[in-house]
């Protein structure tokens, strides 16, 4: 049990002010920050035709009819399992890049650190870079500290509300919700998502920031089972750079320092705040930021690139023993990585080939139960079943419902009579939607208690298409 006075359990948070830094990795970064929020922002709006009976939002998740549209596939509740592959290449996609190239997601990609990076230039344009940041937190509140956190509060929340305002947009047509929201008539869920989100973002983003990466996320957990020595990680090569000395000391004493300077920059540019010369640690995103920092040292003061570089621990104990680093491709090519490749295509190219290969159309048929046949006036036998037929097309299809496995029956629907029974009946399925047939079965008394057959559908346009689904009927 703590007495009073004793001391805490946890460290309380340094604030972590991250300086603006140049070269390839941060053109990277602003790179894959443009296509993401681009992808995020603009697909709702995105167009696809698919016809007078479908909606021709793109990308919409509509819960309300329960449909999920990708471009040209559209996925029905029963096709749940195409999403679940999405979501399964996902998790294997992440293992993929992990093994190979560390936490790439978590440095470039991450929601988290994409909205983190866009707050932190946020910052820089309104309260200066790292230094000018560190004295303003330091100062006392004035007229001036407040316009200024009012000013980058502001921004903030202005990203925060398009990014939360833009979800609810892949829920529905993305002009008609935006004039219904603005107008006040649209449904109390838009609100209070946008809501929810842009709290979520506001605070996250703003505030919390690294400590979401090491607190509160599970994914540097998990990592560690994905990385192996054959990983490129981001490394601080401790046999070049150590032993630690400033420039003049090394001047000084040729020989006795490494090429570590021991400027900080590559602990200032970090937007976690770690020390990547410590080794190894769950705050490091490999966003490799401070291999630019690095680099640009080591331009000036004339000593040679990568001193901190992605590179992996076989390469890391080879290169300090004297030795040539392996070519990057053929890091990456290995056993592991080629598995997970190989998991990862194998099950889209199989959901691309089911997609392909899938009917748009289906029928399931339930049999009346109570009773379960009825002995008409001329001895023969009926059953009643509840057939539906489900169009997939974003068009009204004409179908025609018949028998196999059944010599001899005849059908009807309730719209009908059963002086029209005919081998067949036909009817027009709406586009997108489920027809729902009550379907009247005769057949002889004389014959098998129980007898298995299929009802058969066939579309009767220039695709067809057919389906069946089996059945029995019942006799005395």
């Amino acid at each position: 049990m703590l007495m009073s006075g004793s001391a805490s359990l946890y460290e309380k948070r340094k604030g972590v002010y991250p300086k603006a830094v140049d070269g390839f990795y941060r053109r990277l970064k602003w790179a894959i920050m443009a296509v993401t929020l681009a992808i995020y922002w603009g697909t709702p709006w995105l167009r696809w035709d698919r016809g007078p009976y479908a909606p021709d939002q793109a990308v919409l998740v509509d819960l309300a009819h329960r449909r999920f549209y990708m471009f040209a596939i559209e996925i029905w509740p029963q096709e749940f399992y195409y999403v679940a592959g999405l979501l399964i290449m996902a998790g294997i996609g992440l293992f993929l890049v992990t093994s190979a190239v560390g936490r790439a997601w978590c440095g470039y990609a991450c929601p988290q650190t994409v909205w983190t990076d866009l707050y932190q230039h946020v910052e820089r344009f309104v309260d200066g870079d790292r230094n000018a940041q560190l004295r303003l937190a330091k100062a006392p509140w004035s007229a001036a500290k407040i316009a200024r956190r009012i000013v980058k509060w502001s921004v903030w929340l202005g990203i925060a509300f398009v990014t939360g305002g833009a979800w609810i947009f892949y829920f529905a047509d993305a002009p008609t919700l935006q004039r219904e929201f603005w107008s006040g008539t649209a449904a109390w869920q838009a609100y209070a998502t946008t809501f929810v989100l842009t709290a979520t973002t506001f605070v996250l983003g703003g505030f919390m920031r690294e400590q979401v990466c090491i607190y509160m996320c599970p994914w540097p957990r998990i990592q560690t089972a994905m990385l192996d020595e054959k990983s490129l990680v981001v490394t601080y090569k401790h046999w070049r750079g150590e032993k630690r000395g400033s420039l003049k000391k090394a001047e000084a004493r040729p020989g006795a320092f490494g090429d570590c300077i021991d400027c900080n920059q590559c602990v200032a540019v970090c937007p976690t705040g770690i020390d990547i010369r410590e080794g190894p640690q769950i705050g490091c995103i490999t966003c490799a930021l401070c291999i630019d920092a690095c680099d640009k040292v080591m331009a000036q003061v004339g000593r040679p690139r990568g001193l901190i570089d992605y590179c992996t621990q076989d390469d890391a104990e080879a290169e300090q023993k004297g030795s040539e680093p392996r070519p990057v491709l053929k890091t990456l090519l290995r056993p592991r990585t080629i598995a997970y490749f190989a998991i990862w295509a194998g099950i889209g190219a199989a959901m691309l080939f089911a997609l392909g290969a899938r009917e748009r159309l289906e029928i399931s048929a339930q049999q009346d139960r109570n009773p379960i046949f009825v002995r008409l006036s001329d001895g023969a036998i009926r059953n009643a079943y509840t057939v539906k037929l489900r169009n997939m097309q974003a068009r009204p299809r004409p179908m025609e419902v018949g028998l196999t496995g059944l010599p001899g029956g005849r059908i009807w629907t309730d719209a009908g009579s059963r002086e029209n029974a005919a081998a067949t009946v036909r009817t027009t399925v709406p586009a997108d939607s489920v027809a729902k047939l009550r379907i009247f079965l005769t057949l002889p008394s004389g014959g098998p208690a129980r007898q298995d057959f299929r009802f058969t559908v066939r579309a009767i346009d220039r695709e067809g298409g057919s389906a069946s689904e089996p059945a029995r009927f019942e006799r005395p």
